[in-house]
């Protein structure tokens, strides 16, 4: 399956980059494959072909939302008719990786409570950058539980700013 996640990957990139829409689409498969990963339910109905593929293509627009763009939708509905509707998460890594490798950067998860605007985005990798000695892409998860702050992940080092964690430390000092 790795094979085929690599060129489905592959593929969906270079239609994205021909839309010039690339960065986008990579945040929006990136932001859709961490919810299908995390429900068990949802990976099995995308893979039910008992269900009409165009109610599994209603399920990721409508989570994907009314701000998402036409080539994700058109992406997507690509992968559930090819029956890769369960395996949006992977593929969507995959994607996220050629696309940072293309450019020669790494690839940091960024969770944060709000979306971060382009400033906010372009500050947070060059102190990344700075503090990992290498060209960083990143990709934002919103994740309310946050609270504030952000968390990023390059490869297997954390950096913890958010406001959740320094709260549960100010608590362990208090006790």
């Amino acid at each position: 399956m790795t094979e085929k996640v690599e060129e489905y990957a592959a593929g969906l990139a270079k239609l994205a980059e021909a839309e010039g829409e690339l960065n986008r689409v990579a945040d929006e498969l990136y932001q859709l494959g961490r919810t299908v990963e995390s429900s068990d339910q949802l990976r099995s109905t995308l893979s039910d072909r008992a269900i009409p593929a165009s109610r599994r293509i209603g399920i990721l627009e409508d989570l994907l939302g009314a701000t998402a763009s036409p080539v994700t939708i058109n992406l997507v509905s690509t992968l559930v008719g090819a029956g890769r509707g369960s395996h949006i998460g992977p593929i969507a890594d995959e994607l996220i990786r050629q696309a940072a490798e293309s450019r020669g950067q790494a690839v940091a998860e960024v969770r944060s409570a709000i979306t971060l605007s382009d400033d906010q985005r372009d500050r947070l990798k060059s102190a990344l950058s700075s503090a990992t000695g290498m060209n960083i892409d990143i990709v934002v998860v919103v994740d309310p539980e946050i609270l504030g702050g952000v968390v990023a992940q390059v490869g297997d080092t954390v950096f913890d700013g958010s406001v959740r964690t320094r709260l549960e430390k100010m608590k362990e000092r208090l006790s």
